[in-house]
């Protein structure tokens, strides 16, 4: 199935079905979902988040219960500066640098940067567990994502640096519906998952779909590279 028409069928099944939640509407961003704390917890039972020190987390508001719950079990969350602009693209939250009464408001796009140092890829840490936002995925670990690649991007660009590994898990938080049964084209550059957990289900993929080693810089136009330092600077 084409991937925007998918994304389009997703979007209004979640607005029609009174499954979205704020921001409205759902449309052109990876949507919030009714029972997204109820995911959160189901990934906090896995053995990957137990394992995990470090996490490298998406911005978006289905994740925020995740990127709180890591905060206050003591975990180091990284989030991705929007659309990668700055030369240090990358947040670091360390728990033990914000009150713990302020884990809830530090994780939140709008005080990310009041809580957060900023930092450059050579000064993450090494990354325990990624988890990406969706629009669609299904069984086997191919994601859909809003359609701008920039979570692609970012896990190619620490897995460049070594900072993520071929073995590094890499998990989704989704509702039951956006589990989609249609045949999803994975291109080289798509990040396949590896958990996918709703607020009723955890899938293990056993996804048989390669992860890209790094950034495929012959599909991105000068312009774009340029627009983002962390590759213009690499560009050779």
């Amino acid at each position: 199935m084409d991937k925007q028409d998918l994304r389009e069928r997703i979007w209004d099944h979640l607005e029609a079905e009174g499954i979205a939640r704020f921001p409205f509407p759902p449309h052109d961003r990876i949507p919030n979902f009714a029972g997204g704390d109820d995911a959160a917890d189901r990934l906090a039972e896995t053995d990957e988040w137990e394992a995990a020190d470090a996490i490298k987390a998406n911005p978006d508001a289905p994740q925020l219960p995740v990127r709180r719950r890591a905060l206050r079990e003591g975990k180091t969350v990284y989030m991705a500066v929007p659309r990668l602009r700055d030369e240090k693209p990358f947040y670091e939250l360390d728990p033990a640098a914000i009150p713990p009464d302020e884990y809830d408001s530090a994780p939140t796009i709008s005080h990310v940067e009041s809580y957060a140092q900023q930092v450059a890829p050579e000064e993450v840490a090494a990354i325990d567990l990624v988890v990406s936002g969706s629009v669609a995925v299904t069984a086997a670990g191919a994601r859909v994502g809003k359609g701008e690649g920039y979570s692609d991007l970012e896990y190619a660009v620490l897995r460049e640096l070594d900072l993520v590994g071929a073995e590094t898990p890499i998990a989704t938080t989704v509702h039951d519906s956006q589990v989609v049964a249609d045949e999803v084209t994975v291109e080289a550059h798509d990040v396949p998952m590896d958990l996918v957990v709703t607020p009723t289900e955890t899938f293990r993929t056993d996804t048989e779909f390669e992860r890209p080693s790094g950034v495929f810089r012959d599909d991105l136009s000068a312009e774009r590279i340029a627009e983002i330092p962390v590759l213009d600077e690499r560009r050779d």
